[in-house]
C-alpha cells in the first residue's frame, strides 16, 4: 500500500515539474506569413526554407510566400544555397518581408538563365498544387507531381527532381502506400541527397517494419553538424523507433531521451509530449510499468496544454495503458473524462466541424472500452448501459465493427446473468451485423484493389516521365562526348556528326510538339464543339414563349404575362449558368425540367396534362448529368406528339435506379406518334432541318468520348400501333 501510494505522488509531482516547465517556456504562438524577396529588384525566390528556434519548418511557394507558426522572441533562419543565410527575430504577429542581396535576379542574368527561372517557378507552382490536393485528392497531387517531373525533362535539374521525388514520397506515405513511398525517397535520394528526405526513408522503413533499414539509413545523419533542432529531433526519433521495433528497450529510451533534450532546450512543445509519450511506450513493452506510469503522467500533463485532438490521444493511450495493468478503476475514470471531452469538442454550440480524431477515439469506442473494464470486475450491472450506448452510437455512426463486438459482448453479459432471451436476440442481431460486415469488406476490398491498380498505374507514368528524362539527358551528354571527340582529331566530321545528330533531335522535338498539339487541338475541339452544343437553347422554344407573353398581354392579361416571363426568365438563367458545365446535379436538372413543363403546360393546358415521379430509393444527389439534354425529347413529346391528338393527352417523365451505379430516366407521351407527326410536317418544316436531336447525339458521342459510358439514349413506340413514344435515359454513376 505504502509503495502504492508512493507511485501515485511520483506520478502527480512528475506532471507538477513539467507543468512548471512547460508553462515556463511556452508563449501565445500565432502564424506569421511573410515573404522572401530579391532585394534589387523584388522578384519573390520560391523554394526558401524557412524554420524556427521552436523546430517549426516550412518552405516557400512560387511566389515566395510562406506560413509559419512562431511566438514572439522566437528565431526564423531563411536559407538557400543560392544566398547567404538570414536571421529574423519575431517581435509580434506582423507580416514580415525579408529582402535577400547577392541574388541572381533575372534582370541580371543570360536569356537561358531566365529560361531556367521561369520553368523554375513552373515546377514550385506545380509541386504547390500538389501539396495542397496532399490530402483531400491523391490522384490530382500525383498527378501535379508527375507534371513538375515531365517539366524537368527539358533540362534536367537533379535538385529539383529529387524535390519532386521526394513529395510524391510524401504523398504516397500519408495513403499508406509504403513500398512505393520507399521507392521514391530513394530515388530522391540519388538525385540529391538531403537531410529531410532521408529522415523521411527511415520514418517509411520503421512504418512498414523494416528496422533494420531505418536505423542504417538515419545513423548516415548522426554526426552531421549542420543539422535544425527539429531534424535533430526527428533523428533521436526515428533511431527510438527503430530500437524500440528490434525490442531493444534501453537503446530506444537512450535516443529518445536525446530528442527530449533537444526539444526541452528549444521549446517544441509538440515534440515533448510526443517523446515522453514514445519512452513510457518502451518502458510499457518493456514491462517496466513504474517508469511508464511516470512518463505517462507526463505526457498527459504536456498534452493538456496542446491542441484538444492531441490531449485526447493521450489520454486514450493513457487508459490503455491503466487496462493492461488491469486497473480498471483508473481506466474508466480516464475514459468517462473522455467522453465529457469529446461530447464538448462536437457540441453543436461551438459552431465548428466536428474534431477528427480518426477511426480509434470516438465516443461508441470509448463506451465500449469501458464496458470491458467493468466486465473485467465481474461488474455486469454496471457495464450493460454502456455496451448499449456503444451499440447505439455505432448504429448511427455506421461503425459496424465496434457495433458487432459490442453486441455479441452484450450477448454474453446476457447469458452470464441468465437472461437468455435478451442474450438469444442479442445474439441474433450479431449475427446479422456479421453478415453485414462481410458484404461490406468484400466490397472494401474490391474498392482497395482497383485503388492499387490505379495507383501502380500512375507510379508506373511517373517512372516512365523519369525514364524519358533520363534517356533525353543521355542523349545530351552522347551529343557532347561526340562533339569532343570530332573536335580533337577530325574537325570536318565534327559539323557533319553535330548537324545530324542536331537533326534528330529537332526532328524528334518536332514530332513530340506535333503528337502534344494534335492531343491538345482534339481536347480543345472537343471542348469548344460541346460548350458550342450546350449553348443551343432550341429557338422554337424561345420564339414560342415570347409569343405566348405577347398573347397574355393582347388579352390584357398582365398577371399571366408577368408570371410566365417569370419563370422563362428564371429557366433561361439557369440554363446560361450551366451553359460552361459538362454536368450538373441531377436535382438541379429535374427542377430545370419541371420548370420547362410547367411553362409549356401553361401554353397549351388543354391540350396535356404531366406528371413527374422520381423514385424514393433514387439519391438524385449521387448522379451527375448533362445539362439541359432531356429538354428537347420532352419538346419533341409536346409540340409532335401531344399538340396534335385531338383529346387531351399525359406526358410522364419518371426516374429509378437501375443496378447499383446507374439509374433509367423515361420521358413517355401518348401521342400520335413519330410516323404520323412526320407526315403532318409542313414543306417549310421539312425544309428546315432540326438540330434538336443532332446536337444530342453529338453531345452524347462527345460526353461518352471524355467520360467512357457516361449516357445510353433509346427511343421506341408506346404502342404496337405506333402511337405515342417513349425515350430511355441510362446514367451512369461517377465511383
Amino acid at each position: 500500500m505504502q509503495i502504492r501510494i508512493y507511485h501515485i505522488l511520483l506520478f502527480f509531482l512528475a506532471g507538477s515539474f513539467l507543468s512548471f516547465s512547460q508553462t515556463r517556456i511556452t508563449g501565445r504562438k500565432f502564424i506569421v506569413k511573410g515573404r522572401v524577396e530579391v532585394k534589387e529588384t523584388f522578384q519573390p525566390i520560391p523554394g526558401v526554407s524557412v524554420s524556427s528556434t521552436s523546430g517549426g519548418f516550412t518552405t516557400t511557394n512560387g511566389l515566395g510566400e510562406f506560413k509559419i507558426l512562431v511566438a514572439a522572441g522566437e528565431e526564423l533562419i531563411i536559407e538557400d544555397a543560392d544566398f547567404e543565410t538570414v536571421r529574423y527575430r519575431v517581435k509580434d504577429d506582423e507580416d514580415i518581408k525579408v529582402l535577400v542581396e547577392g541574388y541572381e535576379s533575372d534582370s541580371s542574368i543570360g536569356s537561358s538563365s531566365k529560361s531556367r527561372r521561369r520553368s523554375g517557378l513552373l515546377h514550385q507552382s506545380y509541386l504547390d498544387s500538389a501539396k495542397a490536393y496532399k490530402k483531400k485528392d491523391i490522384a490530382k497531387s500525383i498527378d501535379f507531381v508527375a507534371r513538375s517531373i515531365a517539366d524537368l525533362g527539358k533540362r534536367g535539374d537533379k535538385k529539383e527532381l529529387a524535390k519532386s521525388l521526394s513529395l510524391l514520397g510524401e504523398i504516397y506515405l500519408f495513403h499508406k502506400q509504403y513500398d512505393l513511398a520507399i521507392d521514391n525517397f530513394e530515388d530522391a535520394l540519388e538525385s540529391n541527397k538531403t537531410i529531410a528526405t532521408t529522415l523521411l526513408l527511415g520514418d517509411a522503413y520503421n512504418i512498414s517494419k523494416q528496422y533494420g533499414k531505418a536505423e542504417e539509413t538515419l545513423n548516415s545523419l548522426k554526426d552531421l553538424k549542420t543539422m535544425r533542432p527539429d531534424q535533430r529531433v526527428e533523428l533521436y526519433e526515428g533511431l527510438g523507433d527503430a530500437k524500440k521495433g528490434q525490442e531493444e528497450t534501453k537503446l530506444a529510451v537512450d535516443f529518445y531521451n536525446e530528442g527530449l533534450k533537444v526539444a526541452t532546450k528549444n521549446q517544441m512543445a509538440t515534440k515533448m509530449t510526443d517523446l515522453n509519450s514514445k519512452i513510457a511506450d518502451a518502458y510499457s513493452e518493456g514491462n517496466q510499468l513504474f517508469e511508464a506510469e511516470t512518463y505517462y503522467g507526463n505526457s498527459l500533463q504536456l498534452a493538456s496544454e496542446l491542441a484538444p485532438k492531441r490531449a485526447l490521444q493521450e489520454k486514450e493511450k493513457v487508459a490503455d495503458f491503466y487496462n493492461k495493468k488491469n486497473q480498471y478503476n483508473e481506466e474508466i475514470a480516464i475514459r468517462k473524462n473522455s467522453l465529457v471531452e469529446l461530447k464538448k469538442l462536437n457540441a453543436p454550440a461551438r459552431k465548428q466541424k466536428e474534431i477528427d480524431l480518426g477511426d480509434t477515439i470516438t465516443s461508441q469506442r470509448i463506451n465500449y472500452k469501458i464496458a470491458n473494464a467493468y466486465i473485467a470486475q465481474d461488474k455486469y450491472n454496471e457495464a450493460i448501459p454502456y455496451l448499449e450506448r456503444s451499440i447505439v452510437e455505432a448504429g448511427s455512426e455506421d461503425d459496424l465493427l465496434v457495433q458487432k463486438d459490442a453486441t455479441r459482448k452484450l450477448s454474453e453479459v446476457y447469458e452470464v446473468k441468465g437472461d437468455f432471451d435478451k442474450a438469444l436476440e442479442s445474439y441474433q442481431s450479431y449475427v446479422t451485423l456479421v453478415d453485414t460486415l462481410y458484404i461490406r469488406k468484400e466490397q472494401e476490398i474490391s474498392r482497395a484493389a482497383r485503388f492499387s491498380r490505379e495507383i501502380a498505374s500512375t507510379q508506373n507514368r511517373i517512372s516512365g516521365l523519369e525514364q524519358e528524362r533520363e534517356l533525353t539527358q543521355s542523349k545530351y551528354d552522347l551529343a557532347l562526348t561526340e562533339q569532343e571527340l570530332a573536335e580533337e582529331g577530325y574537325k570536318r566530321q565534327r559539323w557533319v556528326v553535330y548537324s545530324l545528330i542536331f537533326g534528330l533531335l529537332l526532328t524528334a522535338l518536332a514530332a513530340f510538339f506535333f503528337y502534344r498539339s494534335n492531343q491538345q487541338q482534339k481536347l480543345a475541339n472537343n471542348l469548344l464543339a460541346l460548350k458550342s452544343l450546350r449553348s443551343q437553347m432550341n429557338p422554337h422554344f424561345i420564339f414560342n414563349a415570347l409569343n405566348s407573353v405577347n398573347n397574355f398581354i393582347a388579352k390584357s392579361d398582365e398577371r399571366s404575362a408577368n408570371r410566365y416571363l417569370s419563370e422563362f426568365s428564371t429557366l433561361m438563367r439557369s440554363v446560361l449558368e450551366n451553359s460552361d458545365e459538362d454536368f450538373i446535379p441531377l436535382a438541379k436538372e429535374l427542377e430545370l425540367l419541371e420548370l420547362y413543363v410547367k411553362l409549356e403546360h401553361s401554353r397549351f393546358p388543354d391540350k396535356f396534362d404531366y406528371k413527374i415521379n422520381v423514385d424514393d430509393d433514387l439519391d438524385v444527389n449521387a448522379f451527375q448529368i448533362p445539362p439541359m439534354l432531356l429538354q428537347p425529347y420532352i419538346e419533341n413529346a409536346i409540340w409532335h406528339g401531344l399538340r396534335y391528338k385531338e383529346e387531351k393527352g399525359f406526358l410522364e417523365i419518371s426516374a429509378k435506379p437501375k443496378g447499383e451505379n446507374q439509374m433509367e430516366i423515361s420521358i413517355s407521351d401518348n401521342g400520335i406518334g413519330r410516323k404520323r407527326s412526320a407526315k403532318l410536317k409542313t414543306q417549310n418544316q421539312k425544309k428546315q432541318k432540326s438540330k434538336g436531336m443532332g446536337n444530342i447525339k453529338q453531345r452524347v458521342a462527345i460526353l461518352n468520348d471524355m467520360y467512357p459510358d457516361k449516357v445510353d439514349i433509346s427511343i421506341s413506340d408506346l404502342k404496337n400501333d405506333g402511337t405515342g413514344t417513349k425515350v430511355i435515359f441510362v446514367l451512369k454513376k461517377d465511383i
